[in-house]
């Protein structure tokens, strides 16, 4: 296969987009949180060791990791119907799943091409209704299961001058409307997956394109109650699109770091949305017009993960590249620390 010239960047968009820094000793790299859906007093973790699983909202933890590779763990996704099934995608080992919460883990490799090329998995998004259909963004593209991962296949149709995807956003409202971030921008497609067309305007100039420095999105989010509204994270600033990827505007020129890689939205408040990079998390209440600055507490403003917690809007959780695991209960107003203490054990849940 001919390797498409935006890639020849890729090992150092891929070392700035899982933020590779150094962690003092004693400290946790906070890859990935993922959050029960129903129950606050569960949450897992994954560091660039283990996953961790609390069954007391963070007080104590153990590791489940069980029956995994060794490879890294960057992304997760938890069925939002039965949340003891819980899906992994690792960094060097494709997808693994777990029908027990955690305890027991197999892969799910079958139909991702050479696992040695679809073994970066970015991100794993869940149907909301049906969660036996999954889409996983991978060093080798788009891959869609029908079936909870037993199987899968590549939607790629129109995407031919990429070939990396970091990331998926499925529209909550016309399900058949996806967004595509990749190491080229932003497609789009109308008819889930079976074909793609770009959605650049605005965000990555012709001439960026050719010169193989092409922008990496690294997260898209939208707005569920206005779902024309999308904001992408960049490793060149942060933009929005008000009318479905047609046009986009670059917002928050004043963040502290315009190289973002984490983002998140409060879904109980439309227009408020949180992102953060190497200096720290800023939050803006207006759809990205103005930002105030949410570090209180923190050791270390090199922020590498964020979780809302789906029943409290007010409650966050923060992963760190240098000191560990944060929660704010105060929409980020107030951080402290949650050690990843042992734990006697815990079952499915």
């Amino acid at each position: 296969m001919r390797t498409p010239r935006s890639v020849t960047t890729l090992p150092l968009l891929f070392a700035a987009l899982l933020g590779l820094a150094a962690c003092g000793p004693g400290s946790e790299a906070i890859v990935v949180i993922a959050l029960h859906p129903n129950n606050p007093d569960i949450l897992y973790v994954a560091t660039n060791d283990y996953i961790y699983k609390s069954r007391d909202e963070g007080r104590t933890w153990e590791k489940i990791s069980g029956g995994m590779s060794h490879s890294r763990v960057i992304s997760m996704a938890i069925d939002p119907v039965y949340p003891a099934t819980i899906y992994a995608g690792m960094k060097g080992d494709a997808v693994y799943k777990s029908y027990d919460g955690g305890q027991r883990w197999t892969a799910q490799q079958s139909g991702l091409d050479d696992v040695t090329f679809t073994s970066v998995v970015n991100q794993l998004v869940l149907d909301p209704i049906d969660g036996n259909h999954i889409w996983a963004a991978t060093s080798m593209g788009i891959f869609e299961s029908p079936d909870g991962g037993a199987s899968w296949k590549k939607r790629m149709d129109g995407m031919k001058e990429v070939l990396v995807t970091v990331t998926v956003a499925l529209d909550p409202v016309r399900p058949d409307i996806m967004y595509a971030g990749t190491s080229g921008g932003v497609y789009k497609t109308s008819t889930r997956a079976r074909s793609w067309a770009k959605a650049n305007a605005g965000l990555v100039s012709p001439a960026l394109l050719s010169s193989s420095r092409a922008l990496m999105v690294n997260r898209l989010l939208i707005e569920p109650s206005r779902p024309d509204i999308v904001y992408a994270a960049t490793l060149d600033g942060l933009y929005k699109t008000t009318d479905g990827g047609r046009a986009w505007t670059r917002i928050g020129l004043a963040l502290p770091d315009q190289m973002i890689n984490v983002m998140a939205l409060d879904l109980s408040s439309p227009g408020t949305l949180y992102v953060a990079g190497r200096r720290g998390l800023s939050k803006s209440a207006d759809g990205g017009a103005t930002w105030q600055d949410k570090n209180e507490g923190l050791g270390s403003l090199n922020i590498r993960s964020l979780a809302v917690s789906p029943g409290d809007p007010q409650t966050l959780y923060l992963g760190t590249n240098g000191s560990g695991l944060y929660r704010s209960r105060s929409g980020g107003t107030r951080w402290e620390s949650l050690p990843l203490t042992g734990s006697p054990g815990a079952g499915p849940g």
